[in-house]
Order: structure tokens, then C-alpha cells, then sequence
């Protein structure tokens, strides 16, 4: 990039953060507060939240089952937690694991190891045992803040790392003897840590839904990075957000921390509810909601009768991302709420991609929109050369946030100084983008090349089917062939023929599906994803 094109690039997000109310005019000794810290703590993922501290330090930072607290007391309670996790016995702390739901204690847990200058390490809640022991022994954290509801998970853990030492992040029922972050910030109350000799990364992990979850690092874009999202979804500084997505996901993650930059307050689960969703974006006169899509699909399942006590007026708009969205939800969501739907495609190894406004969903539910500035996107054959407008090819990205390898070593295929993701899609004569699928989930089936994903959008149309997972499966004369995972809608009488000659109507003869399966729930994840290793085998169709 030419230092013309940078200069360029840097007064448009400077522009973008203006109007975003995100820079603002201040009183002098707030930007010398602001200056203190990054010269202090350096810039890393919870840099926001201390600069919102000097923003707003009396501003509610978190509204969780506990009540509120202010971006002040937010870091106050992070730095005594910080101070108390140093102290705690044994060798210095060297990664800190956290297995936590949405609530304030996972965000103290984050500042407070940044403070502190090592890595955190976000932790599935929907691990198992020996999954958790394998990502934490493979990442290196000796010490663990959980929620009391997952100790039991931690036995193989505590054979495998030696010298683990265990905080309770979150307890319903205080149990006598155990270090809770609760008891470490009442004793250490008012002590503030040394400054960092480290910039305290966060380590997110891949979705892992047909494989181990890889930790992932990224430098982050900065601020161009923030400035290309702000473009499209009209976040504004100091207002309510809804945070209804894992925050452990990178998806979550990211919304929680761009909330915190922009200063608005948020407010948190620990257990997503639709209902009470609604209730809390009309309760705190929310303007944004962050889902993942299989949550805004629960939502408009509901009763019309629910429905219709949260009128959202105060909602501007929904920022999704993390899976697939049904297109019928998105369309059902903006016809009772209004147009304020934005679907992301983003990546953990290389951040957001692009953003489909409510205008795209409208003509296209199924896009994942258009790149964002400062993103290039090219679809690449399998010899890396660019396809056609509406052929399908893989998907590589440059942007601005570049991918710096996993944790244990590796990194994605490049083309060029374009990142191979891993998916494959298509571009619209619009200049929309649709992905496909994944790469690897493509099917071979009597010489025919398959993508599962056009037959589970097909599938999934049909009213009577609430959700659907297409997959690849071995076959011993096709080589391989596809069976479905239907889960019927409420009340509808949907039988194996009527699925398959939904395909047979609607697509070429070799993508009906050989297995179908009716299931009463698809197996997902805490991010929201079907884990394909989890569906049971289709041998028959019944």
C-alpha cells in the first residue's frame, strides 16, 4: 500500500469515527487520561474498556443478573482481581484460561490479564472434559477462572496440568473454600498491579465443529479495521447494546469490544432466553442487539402472542454473524421490527469481511453482503486464478487485520498476499458475496461435485421444516452422498418424499439427498453451530 493510499485510508476512518460520536470533543485532562493509559497499558483488546473509564468513569459499564456496574468500577474491581491473581500460590501465571458465560466477572477476567500481560485464553462452554484438557495442556494456561456450574468438567484437566490453580468466576451457591474472583476483589480491593511487561493477548479459538479448535492470533486492524464496520452498522457511542452472543466466540468477543471503544453500555445474559431478549433491548431502550443467527431464528419462532408485547422501538439495528441465517427468519425479523438486520461474514483468523445491509437481505436473504473498505475479496479457482461472476470458488481475503498463525504453530494458505479462508462462495452480477460452504465440505457423488449447503438452503425454505443440516457421508458406490438432518416445525407432518422431491424440484437430480433424518433438535454449539461430528449416522432414512 502506498503512504498516499494509507493517508487516504486513515482520514476515512478518521471521518467514519467522528460521525460515529466515537472521537468526540473532550475536556483537555480526558485526553491526558486517555494518553496515560495506552502509554501504560500499550493497546490491546481491553484498551477500550480503560478508555472508557476516562470517558464516562461514572457511565454504567455491564448489565448482568447482578445489577450494574460503571466503566470505573469496572476497572478498579479488574485491577484488584489482577493483583489477586498474582498473589495467588505457586510460579508466576503464565496463561490464564477462562470458561465463562456472559457476565461481568469473564470481562473482569479479561482486563485483569491483560493487566497482568499474558494471554487469556476464551474457552467453549460446550467443551467436554477431555476437549478442555486438551486445548488448555496444548496452550499452556496453568490457571482457570470458571462459572461453578462447569466444575465438573475440570477432572481431566486437573490430570493433565500440572499445578493448576482453579478461580470461581460465577457461584449460585458459595462454596465453602474455593478462591472466587468475588473473594480475591474484596481482598485486594484498591491495589493496582504493576504495569504489564506484555501486551496481554486474547487467544480465540476456531469453531472446531468437525475437528480440535485451533487458538488463533491476530494483530487486529485497528483503526480502519473499526471504521469499515461502523460504515456499515450504525453503531453510535455512548448508547445501550444487547450482547446476546457467546462472548467466549470470536463474534461475541468482538461485539463486546467494540461496545466498550464506543462506550456503550452493555447488557448481558448468562443464558440466552428469546423472550427475555426482547425484553432487555425494550427494558434499556437498547439501539443494538448482537446474535448469532440461530438466535434471532429462536426469537421469531415465538409466539405472535409474545411477540407482540416488545414492540423494539428503540432498536436501530442487529449485527449477526457466526453461522448461517435462515433467509425466512431474517425476512420474518425485519417485517415485524423494521429493516435493521446486518449480516456479517467474518473469520477468526482474519476478522470481518463483509457486512450485508438491510437493503441486501431484502433483495438476497442469503448474502453475506459486500467486502468491507479496506477488505479485498477474490474467488480463486483451484490453481489460483480469479473465476468468473457467479462461479463458485474459495474464498481469499486481504484486509486489514491481518492473521499472525495459530498458537501451536501453522497458518492459513495464502495466494499472493490474499489469505485462503477456507470457504467457497460466489459474487452476484451486484457484487454481493455468497458463501457456499466450506472448502473441505464439498461432496464428490458419482463424478458430481456437491456443496451441501445448496441443498440445506433449499431444504430449509420448505414451512414446514424449522431447521435443517445437510452433510456428506461415505457410500460405497457414489463414493459419497448426502444425507439430511430435518427438524419438522411445530405441528407440520413432513415425511422423507416430500423432502426429497422438494431437492428434485428445485435443484439437479444428484443433490436429493439419499438419508433423511428427523431429528427433534440439531446438536450446536455454544456459538450457535452445528457440530456435524454429533449427528447421528444415516444409514437409513426414517
Amino acid at each position: 500500500m502506498s503512504w498516499l493510499t494509507s493517508l487516504r485510508l486513515q482520514l476515512w476512518a478518521f471521518r467514519q469515527l467522528v460521525s460515529s460520536g466515537m472521537l468526540t470533543l473532550l475536556r483537555p485532562d480526558k485526553y491526558v487520561g486517555m494518553a496515560r493509559v495506552v502509554r501504560r497499558y500499550g493497546t490491546s483488546a481491553t484498551t477500550g474498556f480503560a478508555l472508557a473509564a476516562v470517558r464516562r468513569p461514572d457511565g454504567t459499564a455491564i448489565v448482568d443478573e447482578r445489577g450494574s456496574i460503571t466503566w470505573a468500577g469496572l476497572q478498579q474491581t479488574s485491577a484488584a482481581l489482577a493483583v489477586g491473581l498474582a498473589d495467588l500460590p505457586g510460579p508466576p501465571i503464565t496463561s490464564v484460561a477462562v470458561l465463562a458465560r456472559n457476565h461481568r466477572g469473564l470481562i473482569q477476567a479479561l482486563i485483569a490479564s491483560a493487566r497482568l500481560g499474558v494471554p487469556t485464553l476464551l474457552l467453549n462452554t460446550g467443551f467436554s472434559g477431555p476437549q478442555l484438557a486438551e486445548v488448555m495442556e496444548r496452550e499452556g494456561a496453568d490457571l482457570v477462572l470458571y462459572d461453578e456450574e462447569f466444575a465438573g468438567l475440570l477432572d481431566d484437566v486437573r490430570a493433565r496440568v500440572p499445578g493448576l490453580r482453579e478461580v470461581v468466576a460465577w457461584t449460585d451457591t458459595g462454596v465453602p473454600g474455593t478462591t472466587t474472583v468475588d473473594g480475591l476483589i474484596a481482598q485486594y480491593r484498591g491495589q493496582e498491579p504493576p504495569p504489564p511487561t506484555g501486551p496481554g493477548r486474547v487467544v480465540l479459538l476456531t469453531s472446531g465443529t468437525t475437528g480440535t479448535p485451533k487458538g488463533a492470533r491476530r494483530s487486529g486492524g485497528g483503526t480502519p479495521e473499526l471504521a469499515a464496520m461502523l460504515e456499515r452498522i450504525p453503531w453510535r457511542a455512548e448508547e445501550t447494546v444487547v450482547v446476546a452472543a457467546p462472548i467466549f466466540h470470536a463474534w461475541g468477543f468482538g461485539q463486546a469490544v467494540v461496545a466498550a471503544t464506543m462506550t456503550c453500555t452493555i447488557v448481558m445474559r448468562r443464558r440466552f432466553d428469546p423472550e427475555t431478549t426482547l425484553r432487555l433491548v425494550d427494558e434499556h431502550r437498547a439501539t443494538g442487539l448482537a446474535v448469532v443467527p440461530v438466535m434471532l431464528e429462536r426469537i421469531v419462532d415465538l409466539p405472535e402472542e409474545v411477540l407482540a408485547r416488545y414492540p423494539l422501538r428503540s432498536l436501530r439495528f442487529v449485527t449477526a454473524s457466526g453461522s448461517r441465517m435462515r433467509g425466512d427468519a431474517v425476512l420474518a425479523f425485519m417485517d415485524r421490527f423494521g429493516d435493521v438486520v446486518h449480516n456479517s461474514y467474518n473469520a477468526t483468523e482474519a476478522g470481518q469481511i463483509s457486512v450485508a445491509r438491510p437493503a441486501d437481505l431484502r433483495a438476497a436473504p442469503d448474502t453475506a453482503g459486500r467486502p468491507v473498505t479496506g477488505t479485498d475479496v477474490v474467488l480463486l479457482d483451484d490453481d489460483g486464478r480469479p473465476v468468473p461472476t457467479g462461479e463458485v470458488g474459495r474464498i481469499a481475503v486481504r484486509g486489514a487485520s491481518p492473521f499472525d498463525g495459530y498458537t501451536h504453530g501453522g497458518s492459513k494458505d495464502f495466494v499472493g498476499e490474499h489469505m485462503v479462508s477456507g470457504d467457497v462462495g460466489r459474487f452476484d452480477e451486484d457484487g454481493r458475496l455468497y458463501v457456499v460452504g466450506r472448502d473441505d465440505d464439498m461432496i464428490v457423488s458419482g463424478g458430481e461435485n456437491v456443496y451441501p449447503i445448496e441443498v440445506e438452503r433449499t431444504i430449509g425454505e420448505m414451512p414446514e421444516v424449522r431447521e435443517v443440516a445437510v452433510v456428506g457421508v461415505p457410500d460405497d458406490a457414489y463414493g459419497q452422498r448426502l444425507a439430511a438432518y430435518v427438524v419438522r416445525a411445530p405441528g407440520a407432518d413432513l415425511g422423507v418424499d416430500a423432502v426429497r422431491t422438494r431437492v428434485r424440484d428445485q435443484l439437479a437430480g444428484y443433490k436429493v439427498p439419499r438419508d433423511v433424518v428427523f431429528l427433534e433438535e440439531l446438536p450446536r454449539n455454544a456459538a450457535g453451530k452445528v457440530v456435524a461430528r454429533e449427528l447421528p449416522a444415516a444409514g437409513s432414512s426414517r
